[in-house]
């Protein structure tokens, strides 16, 4: 399902990129328009990289290791609670 989405994110990308580049006024010199154009190309460009790389997968493996991160660090704040709850609650005993 999520590689779905991102290859339609993908491909709209790519249409507004192929739309666009033939409309944009760039190799006049560095005024407004043509800064404009360079910074719309590259963003443009940034995002079709970011979905190419979440298509292919490149960081599966880091991912799984942040998952074991998360797990460790909510098991470890779980305890922590669990040691701060205890002692009040023999206290008032």
């Amino acid at each position: 399902m999520k590689i779905w989405k991102n290859v339609c994110y993908l491909s709209l990308a790519l249409g507004m990129l192929i739309y666009a580049v033939p409309r944009l006024t760039i190799g006049e010199g560095l005024t407004l328009p043509t800064v404009f154009g360079v910074v719309w190309i590259l963003f443009a460009l940034t995002i079709i990289a970011a979905h190419l790389h979440r298509i292919i997968g490149v960081d599966e493996a880091k991912e799984e290791e942040l998952k074991q991160v998360r797990r460790l660090a909510r098991h470890r704040r779980e305890q922590w609670l669990q040691r701060q709850i205890r002692p009040t609650q023999n206290n008032g005993k």
